[in-house]
């Protein structure tokens, strides 16, 4: 054993518990204009003798843990101490050491199958490895992983309930947007039929569905058309899941090129808030759970259950949108710094002092560096974001 494995890059957020295993090596498409991640990066599958021999070395990590764990009087559970005593030795400072010590610390019963799409492998390479997981780690109770709609539209219902019933739980899909117009701008690679063919696929398989989709992708051109036609898509599909990813620029995304040259216009975090409001009045005869489970979006508590939820979520935005602007502009600042996790943090009186010197500062930033007007604060609430991403 070499004492690691491979890891890939990214993974959910509402995957951080998870035990990470790489069954494919980046992006098969790897062509849209808003993601950085795979960029220059080629994709190749992996054998699955690749991938069980890294479930073998994971398995040895395990047992050395818990071994560890017996010996420091724990009884084999991962307590902090063994977490500790653990990364103290220089040879255990790598991330795929680290993954499982803190996957056994959670309890062990996650997986992740990465890359961005793993369900592009042969369904008999994956059902082998989803049974060799399972059998090398009893504990496991959920196995999820990324796809791409149109891998999804291809494999027919019968795969996926083969693959439920090895013990895949759950799968991601970067819908994004449900408004074609918009997806070939993005050069998605995929349309909103098939989009809905793919995620009836996946529910009628019973395996459990995340849908993601990018409050802002349409900028100031298609942001109505953004919100409307992707709450269509999805009242297609009834995922379990709608998770909220507002849409940031980075120089390292293709896209950047068309915001230099004013061919994309980006929206303003109260025009995201709207656009939001107006997916969510769109929604309809569906039971999803909507989540908003990422730093970006400026209202983390925009989230509940459909049907019963949908009224309060909506409330919760024209409660935003009503405050005076300079609340707004406080929100927004103490939200993207971190102070701020929902609009009843607004009113502290500590963390409003403590906002508002930011906010004098980032104005006053270039005024004494250039002799300029003050600064952008726009601009300068948007580079805060980039921190996150």
């Amino acid at each position: 054993m070499n004492g690691s494995f491979e890891v890939g890059p990214i993974r959910p957020p509402s995957e951080a518990q998870s035990f990470l295993i790489r069954v494919t090596r980046n992006c098969p498409w790897n062509k849209c204009a808003f993601c950085h991640t795979y960029k220059d990066e080629q994709f190749s599958f992996r054998s699955v003798e690749e991938i069980k021999k890294d479930i073998d070395q994971a398995k040895e990590m395990a047992d050395e843990i818990r071994q560890l764990s017996w010996k420091m009087g724990f009884g084999g559970g991962i307590h902090q101490g063994v977490l500790k005593a653990l990364f103290s030795q220089p040879r255990r400072h790598n991330q795929a050491f680290q993954n499982v010590a803190g996957w056994l610390f959670f309890g062990g019963t996650q997986v992740f199958l990465q890359d961005a799409n793993s369900l592009i492998v042969k369904t008999a390479d994956l059902l082998e490895i989803l049974r060799y997981l399972k059998e090398k780690f009893p504990s496991i109770q959920r196995i999820t992983s990324y796809a791409r709609s149109r891998t999804l539209a291809k494999k027919t219902v019968s795969e996926l309930k083969e693959l439920c019933q090895a013990g895949l739980s759950r799968i991601h899909v970067g819908m994004e947007s449900g408004y074609d117009p918009l997806l070939q701008y993005m050069k998605k690679g995929v349309t909103a039929k098939e989009q809905i063919q793919a995620g009836r696929n996946v529910v009628e398989s019973g395996i459990s569905l995340s849908e993601y989709v990018m409050p802002g992708l349409g900028g100031e051109r298609w942001w109505r058309e953004h919100a409307m036609e992707s709450a269509k898509v999805l009242n297609q599909i009834n995922p379990d899941f709608i998770r909220l990813r507002t849409f940031y620029v980075r120089k390292d995304m293709p896209i950047f090129e068309n915001l230099e040259r004013g061919e994309f216009v980006r929206l303003s975090d109260d025009m995201v808030v709207s656009e939001i409001k107006l997916f969510l009045e769109t929604l309809d005869g569906i039971r999803s759970t909507v989540v908003s489970d990422h730093i970006l979006n400026l209202l983390e508590e925009v989230q509940g259950k459909l049907p019963e939820g949908k009224e309060t979520m909506i409330s919760l935005i024209d409660r935003y949108l009503a405050l005076p602007a300079e609340e707004r502009l406080q929100f927004r600042v103490g939200r993207r710094v971190g102070f701020y996790r929902s609009l009843d943090d607004l009113p502290d009186p500590a963390l409003r002092y403590r906002v508002n010197q930011i906010i004098e500062e980032i104005q006053r930033a270039e005024q004494k560096e250039k002799g300029q007007p003050p600064r952008d604060i726009e601009k300068a609430i948007y580079s805060l974001m980039e921190n996150y991403i």
